[in-house]
């Protein structure tokens, strides 16, 4: 079984950083990628947020806020609510590669305080045919990534929440059970979230703002191995940082506007191009035994370039969003990864419709960087407002 080229391909096909650039002449200007396991985690799920340059920690309380920062759902204006996700993935290059998304959140009690919150994450890397070491077809590979996590959320003071979420992670390079890939085995993790949003209406001229401020670290947790702990790979533990300001223009029309930053907090690579082979290889062992709760501090000051490089490592989005009536939505955003992280550069557009208690989002990414497979992705949400769906049946 050629296990490493099916294991490459998997781990390509689904990384976020598809983009590559060569290597820089300049000793501290060189394409030197953050990897990890299970990249379908860092995949932003809803049409919203993805419609806004992949904005979400700060902007307002919705369904998805799960993946964006599940303290928001102390806030939601709503008892209860449910939504699905579709996005057809890498559609420029393969046809059955997709990820769907389900979440929902439940408010606990009458004092509108704290909630309760769950998703459920399924990502298809679609059929790999897997060939023997003579290039001979063997059979046909289905891997795929899941996760599945419950939050808690809880109003700290009136403009200050807190929350938390718990994750447990499965992946399957699809590879177990079939002769001559007993190498490879399904692996599993468990993550764990911790968040804040803040927010308070404040006046600007004659209009009443709402002001907002998130904080979410993500998928703080173990490693994952596929070969019983022979070799492990970091989780996409992430901090994500954002505010949004929300301005109501009259009565019907209301313009929002929010950025993220996300630094991953796992060891950035060594540079070893100017290493012999004894000192890579030490070098690459001291990486990929680093502990993963450490590896978080370390993440802020290990990358080999400096503090040039570090900062480089912050990915930027922006948003804006219009709304008319709380109905009718459109969207847009921008998303800058630095061409030496993974060159991940893109618009977004977005829209929405909501009636009664069903709301329809939909957003497709532009790229402005040549040769991105994801340019063009669309994605889909469906969303129920469990109060509005009450007040139907009544």
């Amino acid at each position: 079984m050629n296990k490493t080229k099916i294991f490459i391909t998997v781990l390509f096909l689904t990384s976020a950083s598809l983009s590559v650039r060569a290597a820089d002449d300049k000793p501290k200007d060189y394409f030197n990628p953050l990897t990890h396991g299970v990249p379908s985690l860092g995949i932003a799920p809803d049409a919203r947020g993805s419609g806004m340059g992949d904005a979400g920690v700060a902007t307002e309380a919705d369904i998805y806020s799960q993946y964006w920062n599940p303290a928001k759902y102390a806030f939601a204006f709503s008892k209860a609510g449910i939504g699905l996700t579709y996005t057809p993935w890498l559609a420029k290059l393969v046809d059955d590669m997709d990820l769907v998304y389900l979440a929902g959140y439940y408010k606990l009690g009458d004092s509108d305080r704290q909630a309760v919150s769950a998703s459920l994450r399924y990502f298809s890397i679609g059929s790999i045919q897997l060939t023997d070491y003579n290039n001979e077809y063997v059979t046909d590979a289905r891997p795929y990534e899941a996760s599945v996590d419950l939050g808690y959320s809880l109003k700290l003071t009136e403009n200050l929440s807190g929350g938390v979420a718990l994750r447990f992670i499965y992946s399957d390079l699809g590879t177990s059970g079939i002769s001559g890939g007993e190498d490879y085995f399904p692996g599993s993790a468990v993550a764990g979230d911790l968040a804040f949003y803040y927010n308070k209406y404040l006046m600007i001229g004659n209009n009443e703002c709402l002001l907002g401020v998130g904080l979410n670290a993500s998928n703080i947790g173990s490693k994952i191995s596929f070969d019983k702990g022979n070799t492990n790979a970091f989780l996409p533990t992430n901090l994500r940082l954002g505010g949004s300001l929300l301005f109501p223009m009259d009565d019907y029309n209301t313009l929002s506007f929010s950025m993220d930053l996300n630094k991953y907090m796992f060891p950035t690579p060594p540079d070893t191009r100017d290493m012999d082979a004894e000192e890579q290889q030490t070098a690459l062992e001291k990486y990929y035994n680093t502990n993963p709760l450490p590896g978080v501090f370390q993440s802020f000051s290990d990358a080999p370039g400096g503090a040039g490089e570090e900062f480089n490592e912050i990915n930027w989005s922006f948003g804006a969003e219009y709304a008319y009536d709380n109905k009718f939505f459109v969207r847009g955003g921008y998303f800058y990864e630095h061409p030496n992280k993974g060159n991940l550069q893109y618009f977004s557009l977005g829209a929405g419709f909501k009636l009664n208690s069903i709301q329809v989002d939909v957003s497709y990414l532009i790229s402005t960087v040549p040769s991105n497979p994801l340019d063009q992705t669309l994605r889909f949400s469906l969303c129920f407002d469990m109060d509005g769906l009450r007040g139907l049946m009544r």
